[in-house]
């Protein structure tokens, strides 16, 4: 199949919204190859060894809890993160938030003792992160031992959103075959790549960077990676805060990066979630656009039309899922109230 019979071909299915089906063990549900749109404004790190912090979980206001094995969890502290991960997957329930562990790179020599016991658990995540993934042969090596993995469980319907990290400048080189890849092996429904996330302070180091709030020495970088994910339809995850105590400089940051197209951004602390969530909530007149192109769209689509005129722009199926993907966004937001 060539690379663009493979995107059309997962872009068809990517237009269908439907709404997700909860009836399965943990936080992961089973679906069909349509699944919805999952908002992801705020995507916060807990450490997995720290289970006081793992219970709080419920209590936040964050799109996506990510259960950490990698960068937040000392390398004494692995076993025991795994451990506990396992259990809060079991003993939480995360309702409308989106449920993910991120594991380590393959390069760490970890991923698969990771991956081993978190898919033996009982309930399942949502959402897998795999960080730092520089060419294809580490997605390769990772979706490898995804597969082994699950095919040892008895429930084999298993299907997580897949999120990949970009955080050198090997995989800013490499970033859009290790999307292509990814995409065949969401064709093949091993996972289904969701995202993409820009970890700016690895990006740093690697190229030699000095990190600024301002973040300047990271346009290029910041601009490429939000681009090349909303090519493929993908999420976008943008760079993080490190100073908690700067809400200035936060919601600056956030801002900018929702007007760049990024969809959301990393926190690392509670007191992040607030400015995040609000940077990225749509607008009441981006609400409205969306709820009378939608309307219109469904009038066009009985009628067996293609693309039509809206407000004095022609329509096309991006913008139908970008207006889909509002609505959505709005409804998870007001699950949580």
């Amino acid at each position: 199949m060539t690379s663009r019979k493979l995107f059309s071909t997962f872009w068809n299915k990517r237009l269908s919204v439907n709404v997700l089906n909860k009836q399965s063990v943990g936080c992961y549900s089973t679906m069909s190859a349509q699944r919805q749109y999952i908002p992801r404004r705020t995507l916060m790190y807990v450490p997995g060894h720290d289970l006081k912090k793992l219970r709080k979980i419920p209590q936040l206001n964050t799109d996506c809890a990510v259960l950490e094995c990698e960068d937040g969890v000392a390398l004494s502290k692995k076993a025991e993160a795994r451990a506990n991960i396992c259990q809060i997957l079991e003993e939480i329930d995360f309702g409308p938030t989106d449920c993910a562990v991120r594991v380590n790179s393959v390069s760490s020599g970890l991923i698969e003792e990771d991956l081993k016991i978190i898919l033996s658990a009982k309930k399942l995540p949502q959402t897998v992160l795999i960080p730092k993934v520089d060419n294809v042969d580490e997605l390769n090596y990772f979706t490898e031992i995804m597969k082994r993995e699950i095919n040892r469980r008895k429930e084999t319907n298993y299907r997580p959103y897949l999120i990949t990290f970009i955080e050198s400048g090997q995989a800013v080189m490499n970033m859009v075959d290790i999307i292509k890849t990814g995409l065949r092996f969401s064709e093949e429904g091993v996972y289904l790549l969701d995202g993409v996330v820009f970890g700016s302070d690895d990006f740093c180091a690697d190229i030699g960077a000095t990190r600024t709030s301002e973040a300047g020495e990271l346009i290029y970088a910041r601009q490429k990676i939000v681009m090349t994910a909303k090519a493929f339809r993908l999420q976008a995850i943008d760079m993080v805060s490190i100073d908690i105590k700067d809400q200035a400089s936060l919601e600056r940051q956030s801002l900018e990066g929702a007007r760049m197209g990024y969809t959301g951004k990393q926190i690392i602390h509670p007191s992040q979630i607030d400015t995040v969530n609000t940077a990225f909530t749509p607008s009441q007149d981006k609400i409205e656009w969306a709820t009378q192109l939608i309307d219109a769209f469904n009038t066009h689509h009985q009628s067996g039309q293609g693309a039509f005129t809206f407000r004095g722009s022609m329509i096309d199926m991006p913008l139908v899922l970008q207006a889909r993907n509002i609505l959505q966004l709005v409804n998870n937001i007001n699950r949580k109230h």
